[in-house]
């Protein structure tokens, strides 16, 4: 039967040409077309220098004023957004089949938490800096019986569950109860201090459901990102989401360095600002004149930004310019750590992102950074009446970071 060229009817190509239309936008996956059906703000970019400054409006469905957030690098991957729980109110009851960590950024307030049949409701209370993960599908409620609002920051794992289900109210209304996750126990979210080895990598963790104040709590030496850097991951509530807590010390910074996307960096303490940019550039982007496509992204308390954006594998490189040490929390959504990906069970693996490229890892040595950003580093401290305690060994390749007890340079 005859047909027009334009109807969506297929055509078999012609000899000598190739299916398809070669060039195409990219369709909106469901949890992109379920956020912009909430009807409040997505916030797209490489980071952004507080979340405080974002935009919010009303939100129905949980009962305050929010915006998403969804960072270069972390579509499909894992999801975030902002909610204010209104002055002397609470938001609306949620239950969902996917994960949430939750950080205090303003206020003060508490989370009831309980199963489906539960007879009563545990309730644990919160201040800006803590921490706390939501139980897999377990329902919750957020109170602020206080007189001012207080501002929820929020990374799940949504994405990953609406991209596969594509379904809200199987989403939503699950009655499965996760009782190897969250049953109820009296202790489910007493602070936990003990520090252990994480099964994988031997790296510091700590395996606690509520930690109240992650601005000012200890961290162990880690020796990994820079001079005497510390670190934890928080292993909580069985979840798959992935994320930990580190510091560099005033006046040093870290190795750039690279590897896939995810990785988001949440400001806790301190100020500074990261560079990112394509391995393409090359090592040295200044000193090579491929400058022009290099992102800086600057954040106080609050501020954010994704380490690895776009197609990942993008160098970056953290730097703290106050009079406190940095503090950040990376966050990372399930499953994308390097251990944590997918492959051959038992395969070996090293940590990369923690080794130099020389010796077949992923971070580029100091003595083998552009020169521009160790003079760029020095001066804005120097602006502030700051000095680097970075050792100039470190520039000669006479010394390594992790050489550094974390008081020696």
């Amino acid at each position: 039967m005859p047909h027009d060229e334009t109807s969506s009817h297929w055509h078999e190509p012609k000899a000598g040409q190739k299916a398809g239309l070669g060039k195409f936008g990219r369709p909106a996956m469901p949890y992109d077309q379920f956020m912009e059906a909430e009807g409040v703000p997505v916030y797209r970019d490489i980071g952004c220098k507080t979340v405080l400054d974002l935009p919010m409006k009303p939100w129905a469905r949980l009962g305050g004023r929010g915006s998403y957030i969804q960072l270069y690098g972390t579509e499909g991957l894992w999801g975030m957004y902002i909610v204010e729980v209104p002055a002397g109110g609470a938001l609306n009851v949620e239950k969902h089949m996917y994960e949430k960590m939750v950080l205090v950024i303003e206020g003060r307030g508490s989370t009831e938490v309980w199963n489906d049949g539960q007879p009563t409701k545990q309730t644990f209370e919160w201040q800006r800096g803590s921490m706390f993960p939501i139980p897999l599908n377990a329902n919750h409620r957020f109170v602020n019986a206080t007189n001012s609002p207080a501002l929820l920051l929020c990374g799940t794992s949504a994405p990953n569950v609406f991209n596969l289900f594509d379904n809200p109210h199987f989403i939503f209304n699950c009655p499965y109860n996760f009782t190897d996750r969250y049953a109820g126990t009296a202790d489910y979210f007493k602070e936990k201090d003990d520090i252990a080895p994480d099964p994988v990598r031997g790296l510091a963790m700590r395996k606690t459901n509520f930690i109240p104040d992650v601005i000012n709590c200890e961290l162990p030496l880690d020796n990994r990102r820079s001079p005497g850097y510390r670190r934890v991951e928080p292993h909580m509530a069985g979840n798959r989401f992935y994320q930990w807590i580190g510091q560099h010390e005033t006046g040093r910074y870290s190795k750039a360095h690279k590897h896939a996307s995810a990785a988001v960096l949440i400001c806790l303490k301190g100020k500074g600002y990261t560079y990112t940019w394509p391995e393409a550039l090359g090592m040295q982007p200044w000193a090579l004149g491929t400058n022009a496509d290099v992102r800086r992204q600057d954040y106080e308390f609050g501020g954010m930004v994704s380490a690895a954006p776009m197609a990942g594998d993008w160098f970056h490189q953290h730097f703290g310019v106050g009079k406190e040490a940095l503090r950040l929390t990376a966050w990372f959504g399930p499953n994308n750590s390097r251990a944590r990906k997918p492959g051959v069970p038992g395969e070996a693996l090293t940590d990369r992102g923690a080794i130099d490229i020389k010796k077949g890892g992923d971070a580029i040595p100091y003595s083998e950074e552009d020169p521009f950003l160790r003079e760029e580093f020095g001066a804005t401290l120097a602006a502030q009446g700051l000095q680097s305690r970075m050792n100039p060994k470190l520039y000669t390749g006479e010394a390594q970071a992790e050489d550094d007890p974390g008081n020696a340079f």
